[in-house]
């Protein structure tokens, strides 16, 4: 004990963020199968957020120091405009901690203005702490510079030189947060791809298929833009519309009402849904399945369609006509992490019946997903992904690319195969994109001259 108390605050908040990990995976071995599973679903997310947050307080204890406790050594540390200078930094930061609890308690029909706050204020955080430490860098590889060349580093006043950094970090980050809010703001992108498939049937060409992914429905996604979302995949007038996965940051009971204008969806031969790992962060995929088919879109559960110019059909039945493409669909690969009973990725279950004489398209959350796909089926035609959101925000969005086998946009794999990656038609949780758009993609099969 003694030598807990002698440790910095930041070493305390790494020490508590390792605990609560640790507690995630216990959890998740030896009580996950004996709670209710409303329970498991609150401890999970309370552990997700103490995790979460535990992590974040090595940062704001950073920012903090950057922004106010090293200006306590400034001459205008007693004046007004400091002392609110503090509030206004523990408010931002407060704001920030609070938004993964939102999650828990403030997601509805339509976000409340609380919790849009806080997940902006994440966004800065974020923003904040790198840009905060870049300058630091930046600082301290001048000093290393000179000293090494023997030239001696001209200083500023001292109190000038404490306010510049944190003045400068808080400048070029409302400008950002700015620039993010109102870029997200925006309806999304339509972007139209046209793609030559071999084997597509000549009853099918021109085939328009359009992509929908991480919508990321909860504290900050709501029904307004679910409706503005429909009517624009209306206006294209698909002949399929596929949902690759985290429609939902809730549970079905909580975002019904929320997602309710899925229903009002025209697509010819059908809307089909898979699971993103956020599906299986809300414990709640059954109930999310069935209010799913309750408006018409059909989840594909490790399994595969036929569909023709005039219809589909299950993958296992029927299939005279050879006038048919293949579409199916795996589980998120996260279900296997996470152990979600009945769930995880099975690619030979999701292809039964799917050969190389058909055109062959996959859904997957992951792009690691679909890169394990096209190592086991090098016949796939196409794979339909989403989840990286093209980073979202800087600079989230270097982490996304170098983590992912595929970051956005279309990459053809080989002379038959591509895979397009969605950036994502909303967001996740914080209402900012930076370096990003948000994006429906329309795309046209072409048959393969």
């Amino acid at each position: 004990m003694a030598h807990f108390r002698q440790l910095s605050l930041g070493s305390k908040a790494a020490l508590a963020a390792v605990t609560v990990f640790v507690s995630m995976i216990v959890s998740r071995s030896y009580l996950a199968q004996s709670l209710e599973l409303r329970a498991w679903r609150w401890l999970f997310r309370l552990q997700l957020a103490l995790f979460v947050n535990s992590l974040m307080l090595i940062g704001s204890l950073y920012i903090w120091r950057s922004t106010v406790s090293n200006l306590c050594h400034s001459p205008a540390m007693e004046s007004t405009c400091f002392q609110l200078w503090k509030l206004v930094v523990m408010v931002f930061l407060a704001l920030a901690h609070s938004s993964f609890f939102t999650m828990l308690f403030l997601v509805a029909e339509e976000p409340y203005f609380f919790s849009l706050a806080a997940y902006s204020c994440l966004g800065a955080y974020i923003i904040m702490v790198f840009f905060l430490c870049i300058l630091s860098g930046m600082e301290q590889a001048y000093q290393l510079l000179a000293w090494r060349s023997g030239r001696i580093v001209g200083s500023l006043d001292k109190s000038r030189k404490l306010v510049l950094r944190p003045a400068l970090a808080v400048v070029v980050t409302a400008v950002l947060s700015m620039m993010g809010l109102l870029n997200a703001a925006k309806p999304p992108a339509v972007k139209t791809v046209e793609l030559p498939i071999p084997q597509l049937p000549l009853s099918m060409n021109n085939l328009k298929i359009v992509l929908l992914s991480d919508i990321h429905l909860g504290p900050t996604v709501g029904r307004t833009k679910m409706e503005m979302f429909v009517k624009m995949v209306n206006a294209l007038e698909p002949d399929v519309t596929v949902i690759v996965g985290d429609l939902s940051d809730s549970e079905a009971s909580v975002l019904r009402t929320a997602v309710a204008p899925l229903g009002q969806l025209h697509s010819r031969l059908g809307t089909y849904f898979v699971t993103g790992n956020h599906e299986y962060y809300t414990s709640d995929v059954s109930n999310w399945f069935a209010l799913l088919e309750s408006l018409h879109v059909r989840p594909l559960h490790n399994e595969n369609v036929k569909i023709s110019a005039t219809g589909a059909q299950r993958g296992d039945g029927g299939g005279e006509s050879e006038d048919w493409i293949c579409l199916a669909g795996v589980d998120d690969i996260e279900a296997d992490i996470l152990h979600y009973s009945g769930h995880g990725m099975d690619l030979d279950k999701a292809l039964g019946g799917c050969t190389p004489d058909h055109t062959i398209i996959l859904l997957a959350h992951q792009p690691l997903a679909a890169k394990r796909a096209l190592q086991a089926r090098p016949d796939i035609n196409l794979i339909l992904s989403g989840h990286t959101h093209a980073g979202q925000i800087f600079p989230l969005n270097v982490a996304a690319y170098l983590l992912n086998p595929f970051f956005a946009g279309l990459y053809q794999v080989a002379q038959t195969t591509f895979v397009y990656v969605s950036p994502g038609t909303a967001y996740y949780g914080i209402p900012m994109r930076l370096g990003s758009r948000a994006e429906i993609t329309e795309l046209i099969l072409q048959q393969a001259l």
